[in-house]
Parts: structure tokens; sequence; C-alpha cells
């Protein structure tokens, strides 16, 4: 049965022929194929446009609900969704993977060799992406309205390769075998005004901004299905177009590259994810990117409001906004001119909606990432944004006047425009002061939020500070991620985890079945013999496939210390030098991760890392008992591969630096022993599995505040330390990793850990790593005792659900009720 199927009939099959018969429909209607002439990235095309036709049935009839019963909703602002593949996650949501798998079998096909054909959406690309697909995986799961806003980007940050060591950035053009999954919005388009200049008007916040130049903003809608629920939300993605496709004038008259410089500007505002904004040009059109976004996204959000409702002071009571980190806090000011200039709200008015509206979560203590814009900059750009600003701020700093009268410092900390040359407009200050609730993301984070970062806010304003610690998916990060571990659980206790994650401490009680241990051991056997199979064609590198894995994978930067990795490997080797039975048994040393383009030192890192996993594998007095991989391209995808193999998590950062990390979250699921410092939400996985079950090292937070203000020497560290000395120095000073390159290429490394202070403390913390370290290597052969660490970790991560962190931002921030849809079954 070939192009005859209906799509509306397709929506109740659910046996494998139906969805065979689905599966030929598109190919041949859709695609313009027949079975003898079809590519596997045809087959993969018309699978995913079966599965989606179901589920875009569910989503119409989802909205439809929602709007009838004129439900309160979240609106979730975020620069980043990063959800990898989606065909298998789709499957899954519908209860259809083993049904598809049967019907592509009788198609001569098979569904993992089919679903290598997508590519991870280029949406995002680090733990805010993941972070914000697994929250909204939830809000869907869990039933309740909500609404993703962000950039449809024509290309991810960029795909990553390694030339002799080096970091490689091509294009990731990963729409470039088709985007089965958006579905193209043209009515909802948004015409969004920049630059141009003001017209005072009587006060300043009565001013006209005129003369702009318009970009239009055109929506696609990724849906976000519920899993094996009848809830489908969605995410609304922008992409930007110019008001005229052509000035056909100005092509008549011959001009005609200055007839499409309009189209190339605009279209370039969605081109990439992050453009680099080492260059003033770079910084603009960063600046350009976030407010083209949060104007798109807000006009929607106005507009929906509209729809069933008539007053303006009652869309606190039917929407939140939650700002995803500080990208989106120009939502602020763009509220206001919103209901000013465009409603004719009165501005008391407007402030009060606006910071009853919106709440913000911050994902970084770290300075340079809590954005900042030079006020030339933004009053080229957003002038009248700038000059609401600068309003918010005058009123605010009189409350601050009035609540500490005289103290100069207090003005200083709290303004929205911090003091300099140029002057600066502070995003998180915005943020903080346009929302209702404001939470970081672990306990330790949020702490530091209040006694640090948002000290003045803290005391100002206490009631609207709160704790979300993070949480990730266990559909996506087990029940896909990991189906041997799957399986042998839900074998052990039921499914009912998939739901409710707390549910494997059931697990437990099976520590001293032998059965149950010897199933739970063959499963991270059958992922390493998997990730062997993997580094072998991506790294042409042949690897012990019963090694015990170690890995650290997360974004190259100093603060994640994979530098502090790297020394402790180069202090193994030269003890291996001298005693190759050093290690009770090989260990495989896994990275992967990517450095920002214009992220100098943590380039360098990763030609380290090269340097010293080349060198390794080429010596044979050691590499049966020491390997280290870099593995290219790090994403959702090769992390869904990586994480199920993994038996030593490496969580090094700094302590006080990471705000949470879901990484450990992931790894702890998938039986991962944590070696981590007390930092993010290390603390909170060692009070949930115990202390004793993780390996846990180094300097705590308020230590190292002490050593600042104590003033910290790496130097010293340096001279007492000879395996740390002598590590550094073979690594920076020999030609022995480098032979035929320049003398000087590692010297930044060794710089930034003598010469510029050791900012992250690797220096001070290297002797705890090591102990430690090599503690779990010796752990690690008792069977038994691994095991049980292994599995607790498996048992007792139940917290850290995203199902969880739903439900706290429900209850505290986002008040919202799950909508009943169980009659929309099909």
């Amino acid at each position: 049965m070939t192009g005859q199927l209906s799509p509306s009939v397709f929506a109740q099959a659910k046996t494998a022929s139906g969805f065979r018969d689905a599966i030929l429909f598109y190919l041949r209607a859709h695609l313009a194929r027949t079975p003898k002439g079809a590519s596997l990235r045809d087959w993969w095309m018309a699978t995913a446009l079966a599965v989606r036709d179901r589920i875009v049935e569910r989503l119409l009839r989802t909205q439809d609900a929602y709007k009838r019963r004129r439900v309160r909703s979240l609106y979730y602002l975020s620069m980043e969704y990063f959800p990898g593949k989606l065909l298998k996650s789709y499957l899954a949501s519908e209860g259809l993977l083993e049904t598809a798998a049967e019907a592509l079998e009788t198609l001569g096909l098979d569904l993992d060799r089919l679903s290598e054909e997508e590519r991870d959406m280029g949406l995002g690309n680090g733990g805010l992406g993941r972070l914000a697909w697994c929250l909204m995986e939830s809000l869907a799961t869990l039933g309740y309205p909500a609404i993703g806003y962000g950039i449809y980007y024509e290309f991810g940050a960029f795909r990553q390769r390694f030339e002799n060591g080096h970091q490689i950035e091509e294009p990731d053009e990963w729409r470039e075998r088709g985007d089965p999954w958006t579905i193209l919005r043209p009515s909802r388009s948004h015409k969004v005004p920049l630059y141009g200049r003001l017209e005072q008007g009587q006060q300043t916040r009565n001013s006209r901004w005129v003369h702009t130049k318009e970009i239009i903003g055109i929506g696609h809608d990724l849906p976000v299905p519920g899993h094996r629920n009848p809830t489908v939300n969605f995410v609304r993605l922008w992409s930007s177009h110019p008001p005229e496709e052509l000035d056909l004038e100005a092509f008549n008259q011959g001009g005609y590259f200055e007839a499409v410089r309009e189209k190339t500007f605009c279209e370039t505002i969605s081109k990439i994810l992050y453009p680099n904004d080492k260059t003033e040009s770079g910084k603009e059109l960063r600046l350009v990117q976030q407010y083209f976004f949060v104007s798109c996204s807000l006009q929607d959000i106005l507009r929906r409001f509209r729809r069933l409702h008539e007053e303006w002071e009652v869309l606190p009571d039917v929407a939140t906004i939650q700002l995803n980190d500080t990208h989106p806090a120009l939502a602020v000011a763009e509220l206001m001119r919103l209901l000013v200039d465009r409603e004719g709200v009165s501005w008391e008015k407007a402030w009060q909606i606006t910071t009853r509206t919106f709440a913000y979560t911050n994902h970084t203590l770290l300075p340079e990432a809590l954005e900042k814009w030079s006020v030339p900059l933004f009053e080229k750009v957003l002038p009248r944004h700038l000059e609401i600003i600068y309003e918010i701020n005058h009123h605010f700093l009189q409350e601050v006047e009035k609540r500490w009268p005289g103290v100069v410092e207090r003005k200083r900390n709290l303004s929205l425009i911090e003091e300099g040359s140029p002057k600066m407009v502070r995003m998180a200050h915005l943020a903080v002061l346009g929302s209702f609730a404001v939470n970081g993301v672990s306990a330790l984070h949020s702490r530091l939020l209040c006694d640090r970062l948002f000290r003045d806010f803290h005391l100002m304003f206490p009631e609207r500070f709160h704790n979300k610690t993070n949480g990730i998916s266990p559909r996506s990060w087990l029940l896909l991620a990991n189906p041997p571990l799957a399986k042998v659980i839900t074998a052990a206790i039921g499914d009912r985890w998939v739901h409710d994650l707390e549910e494997l401490r059931q697990l437990e009680g099976l520590l001293e079945d032998p059965g149950f241990q010897e199933a739970f051991w063959k499963a991270k056997e059958q992922n390493k013999k998997e990730l062997a199979k993997l580094i072998g064609r991506l790294c042409g590198v042949r690897v012990d496939e019963h090694a015990t894995v170690d890995v650290q994978i997360k974004r190259i930067h100093e603060y994640k210390r994979q530098h502090l990795n790297l020394l402790h490997i180069v202090a193994l080797y030269r003890k291996l030098l001298e005693n190759p039975d050093y290690l009770p048994h090989p260990v495989l040393i896994l990275f992967a991760g990517k450095a920002a383009p214009g992220y100098e030192i943590a380039k360098c890192i990763i030609k380290a890392i090269h340097a010293v996993a080349h060198k390794i594998e080429r010596d044979p007095r050691v590499r049966e008992k020491l390997r280290v991989v870099f593995l290219p391209d790090y994403g959702v995808s090769l992390a869904q591969k990586i994480i199920p193999a993994a038996e030593i998590s490496e969580q090094i950062s700094t302590a006080g630096r990471e705000a949470s990390g879901t990484g450990n979250m992931k790894l702890a699921l998938n039986g991962a022993v944590t070696l981590g410092t007390w930092d993010g939400a290390n603390i909170e996985i060692a009070e949930e599995v115990g202390q004793e079950n993780l390996f846990l090292f180094g300097l705590r937070a308020e230590r190292i505040a002490e050593l600042i203000q104590e003033g910290y020497s790496p130097w010293d560290v340096y001279g007492k330390n000879p395996p740390l000395r002598e590590a550094l120095d073979w690594l920076t000073l020999s030609p022995d990793f480098l032979p035929g390159e320049p003398a000087d290429r590692l010297v930044p490394l060794r710089e930034t850990l003598l010469e510029k202070g050791d900012p992250f403390f690797v220096m001070a913390d290297f002797d705890a790593y090591a102990q430690t370290r090599e503690e779990a290597f010796r752990v690690y052969v008792d069977r038994k005792s691994w095991i049980t660490k292994s599995l607790l970790h498996v048992a007792r991560i139940g917290k850290f659900s995203s199902d969880r962190t739903v439900q706290e931002y429900v209850q505290h921030i986002w008040r919202l009720r799950p909508v009943s849809l169980s009659a929309l079954r099909t």
C-alpha cells in the first residue's frame, strides 16, 4: 500500500503494518521517492514525518484545550535548546519504539542505523540548552501548559574537529539533511525595530523612537510531546527576515549588491548560535540577536494574551515569563516599551505588571558570564531601551537612598549602570530588579548568590530569592540513552521509574542479589564494548574494552579544570615509567568538549591533552595500562553514547564556580561513580548517595575565599610539591610532548598556573586530587565494592529528575495547574 494512505487514517494506526504504510506514504507523497530509489536519508525523513503526524494531532488538540480553558501558562525564554536527535525520542513519547523498529525491519531497515542519519539540532551548545529541553520535556510529561521561545539558528555553534591536536571550527549545517520536526508559522510574524533615534516628549518616559530599521521574525514551532501522555507543548523559534526580500528599484538601477544588502543583514541575525563577541561588530550582532529574540517573543505573548483578555493588569495572573540566564534580560525593558509606548499603559502600572510577570534563573557566578553592554553600543542599537533602563534605575536608586541614606557604596553596587569608561549596562541587575523571583540552580550556588553576587539585592528583596536545583529527564538520559541498563532496571522493579525516578530506591534491596549484580555489571560491560567501537571509528585508536572508563565530558573551561586532570595524567605517566605495575587495572581517560572560538587558554588545554595522548599512545611501556582519548564534536548524541559506558565521573570544577552541573546527574544516573569537588550539585548528590560512595576532595568554597584574602601563591605550592613541579615542567618546558613544534606552544598553560596566579586553584588542589583519584583506581578492582557504589548512585539519584525540578518551580514560582487531557488519547 504505497501513496494511498491518508495521514488522518495513520493518526489512528498503532501497528507495525500501519506504521510501515505510513512510512511508504510519506516516502512517495512528500519526498517523491520509490522504495527502490530511496536513500537512507529519505527513509529517515519519511519515518520522521510519519511519527510527527501523530504528534501534530496531539499538539492541535492540546493547544485547543488550553485556549478553551483559558489556562495560566509559562513562557520560557532561552537562547538555547539542545534536544539532540528527536526520532527515537518522539517514537518513545508515542510508545512506538518497538513498533517502528518492527515496521522498518519489514522494509529491510534498522532503526538504530536510520537514527544515525539525523543530526543534533543546532539550537544549543551546552548545559544551558540541555537543561532547557529537559524542563520543557518534563512540563509536557507532567501536563503543564508551557511555551518555550528561542531562535531558529541556521547554523549551530560550530562542528569541532582536530588537526594536529588543534581545535578546528567548521560550520554546523545541522539542517543540511532537512528538518522534519519544526512547523513553519508565517502567520506568526512580528516586526522588530532597531537603531534609529529618539524624539523627546515632555517627559523622558514619553519619548518617541523614530527612523528605525525593521526586521521581521517568523515563527517555527518545534513540538515537545509529553512521554506516553496526550500533552504536546511547543517551542517557538524565530528566524529573521527583511521587510522586503529584494529592493527592486535598486536592482533595476544596477545596484545588485545594494539590492540584497538589507536581506543579508537581516538574515544574519538568526544565522548562528553565539557569534564570536571578541570584536565590536560581534558584540553588536549578539546584542541585536538577543533583542530580536525577546521582542518577537514578547509580542507573541502579548498577542496570545489579548485573544482572551482585555485588561493588562491581569497579565501576571495568567502568565509567568521565565528568563533562562541573562541572555533574555532585555525582555524587562522591552515589556516596558511595549506596554508604555504601544499600549498606552502608564509607567507606574507597566512597571507593576512587569515585576509581577518575570522570573529569572541565574546560571553562573563567573563575572565574565554576567552580560554587560557598553552604554555607547546600547545607545546606538536600542536608544529607547537605554532611556527606559535609565528611568528604571533613577527610581530604583531613590528607593535605595530611602533604605540606606547616604550610603553611596550601596548605590554603586545596586545600580543598573556600572560606572567606568565606557559605562556598562548590567543585564543581571536588570533581570533581578525586573523579576518577582530569582533562583539559583543548586543549594551552594543559590547561597552564594545571596551572600556574594547579589548580596545587596538579597538584603533589599530577600523574599525574591529561591533555590531550584537542576534536574535531568529520565526518559532522555536513561530510558533512551542506556537501553541495556534500562531493561535490567525494569525487569527488576517495573517501569514506574520512567515517570517517578524515586522508584529507583527499590534497587537498594537488590544490593546483595548476585543475579542482579551480574546483570548490572554486564549492562555496563556491553556499553563499554560499544564505546570502544565508537572510539575506534572516530579516533582510529584501539582501546581495551575492559579498562576502567574515566570521563570528563563538558565545555573546555579553566574553572572546569581539564588541566588539573591533565597534570595528574602526566604525573601518572611518570610513575608508570618508574613502576609499570603502579596502576592496579588498565585505565581509559576520556575527554570530550568544545572550547569557545576566542578562548585561547581553553584551546591550549585541548592541544596539551592531545599532545599527552599522542605520546602515551606511542609508548609501549605504558599504553596497555593508561590510554587518553579526546573524542571530537561533543554534543547530546555523543554524550548519550559515552555516559552509559562511564565508570568514573570527573566533576572537578573549582569549588564555588560551577552553578550546578547536570552532567554529574546524568553520569550518576547511569552508574558512574562521582569523583568531584565540593561544588555545585556534587554536594547534593553526596547528601543523597552518601559521601562514602563518592570520591570527594579539595578546597571548599569558604576556604578558597579565605585564600584569596590571605594572598594565595601558586609558586609556593610549586616549590613544595615535587610531583606537581616535575609534571608541569615536563609538560610545558620539555620538547618531549611536541617534537618538531615551537618550544613555547604550551607556555600559556604554564603562565596561567604560575605567573597569572592560578585563578582556579589547580595547583592548590593537585595533591588531594591525585590521592583521591588513585584511591578510586584501587577501589575499582574490588568488584563488589565498586558495584555497590555504582548501584547506589543509580538508586539514590531520584531527586535529580527534571520532573522534581519542574514541580518545585510550579509550586513556588510558576503557579501552574496540570491540564488533564486523558480524553485526547489516540
